[in-house]
């Protein structure tokens, strides 16, 4: 079996991708290998420069009829204060607010979307095991599902599938550690209708807690040390339901519905980067080239600008049959410098304010008051709702769109 591009992994990067390259005439096959994309406790922020891409792929009204709230404005409580750090109501763009989708919902919007086209092709349940390499350049991939061991041969193979990417061990790459202080514990609880209204982060000396404001219930982050899930979990659920108390009084008379730690998930926080992105016939996107931290909630947003740009740049030379490794280093070279900047800034954030604050007694003084601040809330309105480098989508659909 061949084809033109095969994509690994049906996250934003990899769907969004794969969406933009079959609505430009280019075979594209996608490769996820859970049976759907309904797992919980995942970036679901799709910020204005995401929103922005749906808006110039037609799916907007799409996007605006999935269960989601809006924000438009982020917080920081303390034990002293509540400041509003990111208003993105003076944000220059159509969109000025972040719409928390449920990630299943979104990556199944866009693979509907990609379906439309008779030259794309999503198989679920489909594992890569291994690159087909000849003459040093990527060729395809191996991969196993449900019907057993296969070949997909392809121009390009694209990996996309995570920060745990199968196809970055296949090609011997290792990322850049650039190490992170933290991990974060994910659960959910009630939500009533006089609650706070928007996300917030609550910090307080040893300990940090970020609220995400569903429509029923609240999705909640709860930072830990690195590494400390397992000393956690000896303590107990009692001592989780106390810490959530604490943190957050409001939500002190639901604690007993967190049963137990089975209903709790972990995201072992990673930040780093691959040097190179790319092989000959391999391009690498989303955390498989970077994993991003979870502040600020970016990552899905650099996962779909990877995407926008990729397609930018390799859509045409696809529809070609021939993609040179110059255009594969184009892509990194235009989605090197954002990234940096983003993990710097996460960087600084983790450095600054989230290791003295899970240390008990440490400071969880903010750095910078945007309200007292002007210019500092223009920044950081711009870095959040857009990001450093935008992308917008310059392909243009295929004469059979439609």
């Amino acid at each position: 079996m061949s084809g033109t591009c095969v994509i690994a992994g049906g996250g934003p990067a990899g769907a969004v991708l794969g969406l933009l390259l079959a609505r430009s005439g280019v075979e594209v096959t996608l490769l996820e290998k859970h049976k759907d994309f309904l797992r919980d406790f995942r970036g679901d922020t799709l910020h204005p420069s995401t929103l922005q891409v749906m808006d110039e792929l037609g799916l907007a009204d799409r996007v605006a009829a999935l269960p989601h709230r809006k924000t438009t404005a982020l917080w920081v409580w303390t034990d002293e204060e509540a400041v509003k750090m990111a208003s993105l109501e003076g944000l220059k763009s159509k969109y000025r607010y972040i719409a928390f989708v449920p990630q299943w919902d979104f990556l199944n919007l866009v693979t509907e979307a990609a379906k439309e086209y008779p030259n794309f092709r999503l198989i679920m349940e489909a594992e890569v095991t291994g690159l087909i390499r000849e003459d040093g350049t990527a060729r395809g991939v191996r991969y196993r599902d449900a019907e057993g061991e296969h070949e997909l041969r392809a121009t390009l193979t694209v990996g996309a599938d995570g920060r745990g990417s199968d196809v970055r061990r296949a090609a011997g790459l290792v990322p850049v550690e650039h190490g992170a202080p933290m991990d974060v514990v994910w659960f959910r609880l009630p939500r009533d209708p006089g609650d706070f209204e928007d996300t917030f982060l609550r910090i307080s000396p040893g300990a940090i807690m970020v609220a995400i404001s569903r429509e029923t219930y609240w999705q909640l982050a709860y930072v830990i040390p690195k590494g400390a899930f397992e000393e956690l979990k000896a303590k107990g659920i009692e001592e989780l339901r106390a810490s959530v108390a604490r943190l957050i009084p409001f939500l002190a008379g639901r604690t007993g519905e967190l049963q137990g730690f089975g209903e709790i998930g972990v995201l072992r926080v990673a930040l780093n980067r691959l040097r190179r992105w790319y092989r000959p016939g391999l391009l690498m996107i989303g955390d498989a080239a970077h994993a991003m931290s979870p502040v600020f909630g970016v990552g899905i947003n650099l996962a779909v600008q990877d995407a926008v740009a990729a397609a930018n740049v390799l859509a045409e030379p696809l529809r070609a049959g021939h993609v040179p490794v110059e255009l594969l280093r184009k892509v990194q070279r235009r989605r090197t410098p954002p990234t940096m900047i983003t993990q710097f800034a996460q960087q600084v954030v983790q450095d600054r304010v989230i290791s003295p604050a899970l240390t008990t007694g440490g400071t969880t003084r903010i750095p910078v008051d945007p309200t007292r601040v002007p210019i500092a809330g223009a920044v950081l309105r711009r870095f959040v709702g857009l990001g450093v480098l935008p992308e917008h989508v310059r392909t243009e659909p295929h004469p059979f769109a439609g």
